[in-house]
């Protein structure tokens, strides 16, 4: 009779490790699944729902707090994984452990710490919504959701920008568009031999005759400097939401009238530019001519 053969000792321990770690990441996948699933189904939609329900006219707290709570979600999800597989004994008693993960964590998160900081201030700021028209540094648009880290906004040639929370937080944001008219500023330089009471008259009737400028309020002109070489002036017309039109092309149609009435009117733009010449320039002397003979 032949005696069973027991394996070695080596791949028993290998085993039993191998055995172990399978253990402890099946029951943390099993936590982390069961508090993920049951949150994303239930909780997050319904949080959302009654989010939304309170706060109808500032979808920008909907979409923060849908951000916030998935974060949240899973941040609560992991730490359940981590007791399921069996280590909620060592992360309670052991506070050198707690406190290096959170100095690590403190050192490798900051600027993500900081935009989540940064997005709850912007979140917070009553002037600051979804759906607004802003200008910042890099370029204007209409903000589309403030997210964990970055807020997204929809340029007027249909891009989406990702800016960083910290950017808009530490740095000046204008807001020109008062959620009914948004001002647009053009400047014309005309000659100083033109009149300017005629120059102004005449970019103020053109603003008013394109066809998104508002008529309250009323375009307006004025003589904003007295440079080296022209008059600056300013126009200024307002139009409703900019979110429904092209500013390009109302700056563009702007400039086009304005060359074709004062082409029209006769009046200088401004006055003419030095050109650089190339080439060779010849000197020819003049013959001189022959001297008058002496009357015999």
């Amino acid at each position: 009779m032949v005696g069973q053969v027991s394996p070695p000792k080596w791949a028993t321990d290998v085993f039993s490790a191998y055995d172990q770690v399978f253990s402890e990441l099946f029951w943390f996948l099993v936590g982390f699944g069961v508090i993920y699933l049951v949150g994303q189904t239930f909780l997050v939609p319904v949080l959302t729902r009654v989010i939304r329900t309170r706060n109808r006219n500032n979808p920008t707290i909907e979409t923060a707090a849908k951000t916030y709570l998935r974060v949240l979600l899973i941040g609560f999800a992991t730490l359940t994984g981590i007791i399921a597989a069996g280590y909620g004994r060592v992360l309670s008693e052991s506070a050198v452990i707690i406190a290096a993960l959170t100095f690590a964590l403190g050192i490798a998160g900051q600027q993500v710490f900081g935009s989540l900081i940064s997005g709850m201030f912007l979140v917070a700021d009553p002037d600051f919504n979804v759906g607004d028209w802003i200008e910042w540094s890099g370029g204007s648009g209409t903000v589309e959701a403030v997210d964990f880290r970055v807020t997204r906004v929809r340029t007027p040639d249909n891009e989406t920008v990702s800016i960083p929370n910290t950017e808009l937080t530490t740095n000046a944001i204008t807001r020109p568009y008062g959620r009914n008219t948004y001002r647009i500023t053009e400047q014309v330089y005309v000659a100083y031999d033109e009149d300017a009471e005629r120059a102004l008259l005449t970019v103020q009737q053109i603003a008013a005759t394109l066809d998104p400028v508002l008529g309250d309020p009323a375009p307006n002109t004025r003589l904003v400097e007295l440079g080296e070489n022209a008059i600056t002036i300013q126009a200024e017309f307002w139009i409703d939401d900019p979110r429904n039109r092209s500013m390009p092309t109302i700056r563009s149609d702007f400039r086009r009238l304005v060359k074709r009435r004062f082409d029209e009117e006769g009046i200088t733009l401004a006055p003419p530019s030095a050109q650089l010449l190339s080439g060779e320039v010849t000197v020819t002397e003049r013959p001189t001519e022959p001297a008058a003979s002496s009357s015999e």
